[in-house]
């Protein structure tokens, strides 16, 4: 690779100069300026795999164009309800699709998936109310289980449980507390499979002041609780006050609304952020801040949030989304690069009228929602690829022009947003509740069709579909490996770091490849300014994550979907800064990524973790096992298992005796690392049973991992390794006492899976910033990420809260 200047800085100006100069030479300029319906070929596989109409078997039944075209139709025919013209209905349709097909907006991947289809259920997300009563708690858990099945995540705040150990009136028994309730919400989502195929995903939230507070804040500290949920602890200003006084709080039962106890607001927050940094969770809801901009408080206060944090909704609402790509939003001239507001204006103005028409056509999964969500009309009109937007400008992302830029981008996005929902009123109403609306009130009276209607909604998928970077989080690679076949690799790079690596002279496949390796330019040999504007992920600090979520809440009705991204070596009062710099900037809320904190669990805490000291003499000696030699013949049985992996066949060798001796597993499909993971588990459990381990022991090892759940004649098997252990067990419990196993009775019990459908929020499921993981893709075998609060994979779209 040949030697370049690495130490020469430039502006702003010179740099969005080279960067235009590379851009337009490339072609990317002028497929902006003629709003080019060109596709990548990442966006097309994304669209074959998880959006385009498929039959029973599989087949694609449409393109990419007739998808557009399918959504287009669909939604434009709630036009019908405000005009009997049909020639306004095709020019709404019309719109739609150009606005789509130029990769200008989308709607959330719900909208994109059903619109048009038999389920035409087009919301992301919803939040349920859940009452101090048996009755209520449980109605909502059936309630889940229906929007789950539909394709729906929910949110939940669990404040007015009593607490554990109050009185229960009916029985004069004690109350087990909500976070034993949660526990049964979690369950019911584990044993739904979301849209046919994968569990939902849920919010779990608990005020700061009731009793239960620090058992909820350490529900996930195991790793094997709330496994489908993420969990936030809503917290006051007042509460923020007192952490940095060091004050004692007031508990507050629910029930009775008497003061119970009190907590040292410090150390609670201390408790706080220590889990967020071993675990990921809790996140921080700041619900005062969020009720007063609640736009509609005659009907309640907003108690909880969608999973990924981004959207608080009144009990019943719904999430109803979609993401601008404001990197189309510039015009390249003859000698330079600027915004083009008026595209941007046109581009909202269409996707305010799209969201609204998706609130009419929408199949709601329950009457309450359909009622709320049509009450309120709430929408949000949300933003992506805002990162690729800094590069055409030539602007470093942690930056004080960066956070100026996506204030101003912002705002403009939220005043046409308003104008566009004010023009709608004007020919369809207001909605329902606008009467009693903060937008009616003395002096400030805004007509206005849709409540609260700007969000920043994460855009996993839809992202890749458009092309954009996500959100508005930095860039999260500038290279990356996908595998196309099993054994071909395929370096792809980010197409306006490779137009200036090449306009600039110092592109080479050596430099993708280490850029693949690292995720960064830092201690790469390219020229320094090059460094500065292509920051990724792995390059901003904590602090820069947070001010730019500021930044872009200042002009946000709702709130902004962004995970603060930490290394592996942060400390616990690095989480704490972030957290108290929401806090002070403005924030309403906050989730936290410590790398690796969410891939297993956490061994030492730092210093205040326990330090294992001991003598010989208080060491047991170790007995050692040595494995039994296998014989020359050994008798067996062998279960088909159908996974989600696909079919599997268990082969149980025994003793004489009748106890396991030796496990083999094979896939129906040979090769891959499904099969090689699955060989190594059962040479693991053979040697494990031929060492003296208990059968028993080996199951409870291996039964309840889960991964690409599937049904299986009645039964729910959630992996690989689980289907090893169920095989065992129905082994064990067949042949207990008996020296040889008694010949199995085949029960067949047809069961049909449900056609698949999206699930999730619809633009991803959480809220976050890239982080490398060590996991491997189920559907592709590329090397999944942790970006927008969930693994995802860059090469073919998989997500696994999708």
């Amino acid at each position: 690779m040949a030697t370049v200047q690495s130490s020469i800085e430039i502006s702003i100006d010179e740099a969005r100069r080279r960067i235009r100069e590379a851009v337009v030479a490339a072609g990317i300029a002028q497929q902006i300026n003629s709003r080019s319906t060109e596709l990548t070929e990442n966006s097309e596989v994304v669209l074959r795999r998880r959006y385009l109409s498929k039959d029973r078997e599989g087949n694609v039944l449409e393109d990419p164009d007739g998808m557009f075209r399918r959504v287009a139709r669909n939604l434009s025919m709630a036009d019908l309800n405000y005009t009997s013209s049909e020639d306004d209905r095709q020019v709404t349709e019309q719109e739609f699709y150009n606005v789509m097909r130029r990769l200008e907006f989308m709607p959330n991947s719900p909208t994109l998936m059903n619109a048009g289809r038999e389920l035409q259920q087009l919301s992301a997300c919803f939040v349920l109310p859940v009452d101090d009563s048996l009755d209520s708690i449980f109605e909502r858990v059936r309630e889940t289980a229906l929007i789950h099945k539909s394709g729906g995540g929910t949110g939940f705040s669990f404040s007015r449980l009593r607490p554990e150990g109050d009185v229960v009136g009916s029985t004069g028994g004690v109350a087990s507390g909500p976070v034993s309730f949660i526990n049964a919400f979690d369950a019911a989502t584990d044993v739904v499979k979301q849209g046919g195929t994968r569990r939902g995903a849920n919010m779990g939230i608990l005020n700061v002041d009731h009793p239960d507070i620090l058992r909820f804040i350490h529900s996930k500290e195991d790793g094997a609780h709330l496994v489908n949920f993420n969990i936030s602890v809503a917290v006051t200003e007042e509460f923020m006050q007192r952490v940095e006084q060091d004050q004692a709080y007031d508990l507050v039962n629910p029930r009775t609304g008497e003061i119970t106890g009190q907590l040292n607001a410090r150390e609670v927050f201390d408790q706080l952020t220590r889990m967020a940094w071993q675990t990921g969770d809790p996140g921080i809801v700041f619900l005062d801040r969020i009720n007063r901009d609640n736009p509609n408080p005659q009907l309640g206060r907003i108690e909880s949030t969608n999973p990924c944090g981004e959207q608080p909704l009144l009990p019943f609402e719904s999430c109803n989304l979609g993401s601008l790509n404001v990197a189309r939003m510039v015009k390249y001239t003859e000698d330079d690069v600027v915004m083009d507001w008026d595209r941007l204006a046109q581009a909202v103005h269409v996707g305010t009228h799209m969201l609204d028409n998706v609130i009419d056509m929408n199949d709601y999964p329950l009457e309450e929602i359909e009622n709320m969500s049509k009450k309120t009309r709430r929408i949000g009109m949300g933003i992506m690829g805002f990162s690729d937007l800094l590069v055409q400008l030539g602007v470093r992302y942690d930056s004080e022009e960066a956070l100026a830029l996506g204030a101003q981008v912002m705002r403009r996005i939220q005043d046409e947003t308003y104008k566009a929902s004010m023009a709608l009123s004007e020919k369809r109403g207001t909605f329902p509740s606008w009467e009693g609306s903060v937008y009616n009130q003395p002096g400030n009276v805004r007509r206005m069709r849709n409540s609260a209607p700007v969000t920043i909604a994460p855009t996993g998928t839809i992202s890749i579909i458009s092309g954009a970077s996500s959100g508005i989080e930095p860039l999260f690679a500038l290279s990356y490996v996908r595998n196309v076949m099993d054994n071909t690799r395929l370096v792809e790079g980010n197409p306006y770091f490779e137009a200036v690596a090449h306009h600039e002279g110092f592109y080479s496949q050596e430099l993708m490849e280490q850029l693949a390796r690292s995720g960064t330019l830092h201690d790469l040999d390219v020229p320094e300014w090059v460094k500065d504007v292509f920051r990724t992920s792995h390059d901003i600090t904590p602090e820069w994550h947070v001010r730019m979520q500021a930044a872009f809440q200042t002009y946000t009705d709702n709130s902004v979907s962004k995970t603060i991204n930490f290394p592996n070596s942060a400390s616990v009062e690095d989480v704490a800064e972030a957290y108290r710099l929401a806090y002070e900037t403005g924030c309403k809320g906050i989730t936290v990524y410590r790398d690796g904190s969410k891939e297993g669990q956490v061994l030492s805490t730092g210093d205040t973790g326990s330090q294992a000291s001991s003598s010989s003499e208080d060491v047991a000696q170790p007995t050692v096992r040595v494995p039994r030699e296998r014989p020359r013949q050994i008798k067996g049985v062998t279960e088909r298992v159908h996974t989600g992996h696909g079919n599997m066949y268990v082969t149980i060798n025994f003793q004489e005796e009748g106890k396991p001796f030796e496990v083999f597993s094979t896939l129906g499909k040979a090769g891959g690392c499904d099969s090689a993971q699955l060989e190594a588990i059962s040479r693991l459990a053979s040697l494990a049973l031929r060492s003296g381990v208990a059968a028993e022991d080996v199951v409870e090892q291996l039964k309840g991992i889960t991964c690409c759940p599937f049904w299986d004649e009645g039964t729910l098997v959630r992996s690989a390794p689980d289907a090893v252990a169920l095989a065992l067990q129905r082994f064990i419990d067949g042949n207990a006492g008996e020296k040889e196993p008694a010949e199995s009775k085949a029960v067949q019990m047809q069961f049909i899976p449900e056609p698949m459908y999206y699930n999730g929020n619809g633009n991803g499921n959480g809220n976050g910033v890239v982080a490398p993981t060590a996991r491997k893709c189920p559907d592709c075998n590329t090397p999944v990420i942790y970006q927008e609060g969930c693994l995802m994979c860059i090469s073919c779209g998989w997500n696994k809260c999708e």
